[in-house]
Parts: C-alpha cells; sequence; structure tokens
C-alpha cells in the first residue's frame, strides 16, 4: 500500500532541508574570496578557475521519483536554489580591510626575501625565515618583525572572515582555503613546503 505524504509536510521538509544547507560550509565561495584576496596581497588579477565548469546534465537526469514529484518545480526552488545562489563571502568588513592593507604594504618588504629564498611559505600557509644566510645580519631583527607580524594577521584574517559572515565555526575552513591560496598564488621561483614538510621551489 502507497502512503500519499500530504503536501504540508513535504513543505516543511524542504524548508528543513534549505536551513540545513545554508549551514554547509561554502567551499566554492570561500575559493573565489581567497583568491580575490590574496590576488591583491601578492598584487597580481584575480586567476580564472584552474577548473573547467562542472556540465549541466540532461534533463532526464531530473526526473524523480521520490515524495516531491507532483510537486511544481518553481516550489521546490523557492526553498532550496536561493539556498546556493545567494552565497557571498564578505571580505570588505573594516577590520578584514586593515589586515588587507597592512599585508599589502608589508608584501612590498617580504617579496624579495621570496625572490631570493630567503623566505618561505610554509604548508599551514604562513610565512618563515627559510635561509638566514640570504639576510644581512643588521637586517635580521626587523625581517623576523615582519615574518611574525604577517603570520598573526593571517590567523586574525582567518577568525575576522568567519566572524564577518556571521559564523565563526567556518574559521577553521577558511584557513585551510587559505592555505592552498598561499602557494597556488605564489611566483615562480618562490619556496614553500609539501605536504611532507619538504621545501620545494615554484616552477
Amino acid at each position: 500500500m502507497i502512503t500519499k505524504i500530504p503536501l504540508f509536510s513535504i513543505l516543511a521538509l524542504l524548508v528543513a532541508a534549505c536551513v540545513t544547507v545554508n549551514v554547509y560550509f561554502p567551499v566554492a565561495a570561500v575559493e573565489e574570496a581567497a583568491n580575490k584576496f590574496v590576488g591583491q596581497v601578492y598584487q597580481k588579477s584575480t586567476p580564472a578557475p584552474d577548473h573547467e565548469p562542472v556540465p549541466i546534465p540532461d534533463d532526464d537526469i531530473w526526473e524523480s521519483k521520490s515524495p516531491t514529484s507532483g510537486i511544481p518545480l518553481q516550489l521546490v526552488n523557492v526553498f532550496i536554489s536561493p539556498a546556493y545562489a545567494q552565497i557571498n563571502i564578505d571580505i570588505s568588513s573594516p577590520r578584514i580591510q586593515i589586515l588587507r592593507d597592512n599585508m599589502v604594504a608589508r608584501h612590498q618588504m617580504l617579496k624579495h626575501g621570496y625572490d631570493i629564498g630567503a623566505i618561505g611559505i610554509t604548508n599551514d600557509g604562513l610565512v618563515v625565515l627559510r635561509d638566514s644566510n640570504e639576510v644581512s645580519f643588521k637586517n635580521l631583527p626587523k625581517i623576523k618583525r615582519w615574518i611574525e607580524e604577517e603570520n598573526q594577521e593571517r590567523l586574525n584574517l582567518y577568525k575576522e572572515i568567519a566572524l564577518a559572515n556571521a559564523h565563526p565555526e567556518w574559521e577553521i575552513d577558511i584557513r585551510t582555503t587559505f592555505i592552498s591560496r598561499w602557494i597556488e598564488l605564489a611566483e615562480l621561483g618562490w619556496w614553500y613546503q609539501d605536504i611532507k614538510g619538504q621545501w620545494q621551489r615554484k616552477e
């Protein structure tokens, strides 16, 4: 015997599903925001996506035999689609802008260190003095201070982005996303650590 599910019950389930979707970590949106932010710090244009768009399936794939059959698709979209379509990660709060401006200015001082291999990017997305032999002794304290400030502000950045978007629980995921962007958008010749902590020169 087939039990018919009342329409209001189906709608309630859709509303619940919408709420659940909204709390999912928006990977693509954060990647886009990270690309933009890191590109600004490195002073390069935001790169094009490094993958092809996901092809749109044939219409028959969407033919469903679920309990939602018979409900107008427009009605389903009211509850589900906006959760994905309207995601826009805010990286423009005053605190984030201050961090960005600080990093942009500091990058001008750190860039030569990246270029000569004195400074490298760790596999947790931080900056480290990789080869102190490339730095004059008198400048060493100043460079170490820049590195310390940079690392602290990167950590502050992830927290501020999470707070600006009203999801403090996203902080770790945001940091993970930014780690890959600091390395991926680095210039050729810069040094970075691979997942095992081994130093590699970007080629």
